[in-house]
């Protein structure tokens, strides 16, 4: 699959895998044609690693704040160690910055508090939820890999194409 070419010129490929992969983060599935899921499983497998080795890097700083009242209050900020942000810049070169969608029936209010102080949400939920839960699986199990699963759904009606369901496992 290293050399897969899946029948576009690497600029269009390399679009279309990004927004692949970038779907697959978001929504945990992904169904498409069994060249392409096999391409998309490899390159998450390889993202969902560097965010794995690299999401515990992080550093405590003071830093100043203006309270309320308009007075310098010192709190204590948890910032990205020098491993954590060479990973987040990597991922983040690579995947498209999804944004949070609002839910149906849900207010503009309860939308803006939920998504608060999140600039990439994808990269929040790589690093906040997937990273954790699959080094917990790793260490547990005591091998890393095998994040996700293709399980083929056969043939597309039309033009015959091999389908499949990659999924986060």
């Amino acid at each position: 699959m290293a050399n897969d070419k899946l029948g576009r010129p690497s600029k269009e490929r390399n679009a279309m895998l990004r927004g692949q992969v970038s779907t697959l983060l978001w929504n945990g599935k992904l169904e498409t044609t069994l060249a392409k899921a096999k391409s998309t499983a490899r390159i998450t497998e390889k993202i969902i690693t560097t965010a794995m080795n690299s999401y515990l890097d992080t550093v405590k700083v003071v830093k100043e704040i203006k309270g309320a009242d308009g007075k310098k209050v010192k709190t204590e900020v948890l910032n990205d160690g020098p491993k954590k942000l060479a990973a987040r810049k990597k991922i983040m070169a690579y995947v498209y910055d999804l944004q949070e969608q609002r839910k149906p029936k849900e207010s503009l209010e309860s939308f803006k508090h939920r998504t608060e102080g999140i600039n990439h949400p994808l990269l929040e939920k790589i690093f906040n939820v997937y990273a954790p839960k699959y080094a917990e699986r790793a260490k547990q199990s005591g091998q890393g890999g095998g994040y996700t699963r293709i399980t083929k759904l056969g043939q597309r009606r039309g033009d015959a194409a091999e389908m499949a369901l990659v999924e986060l496992v």
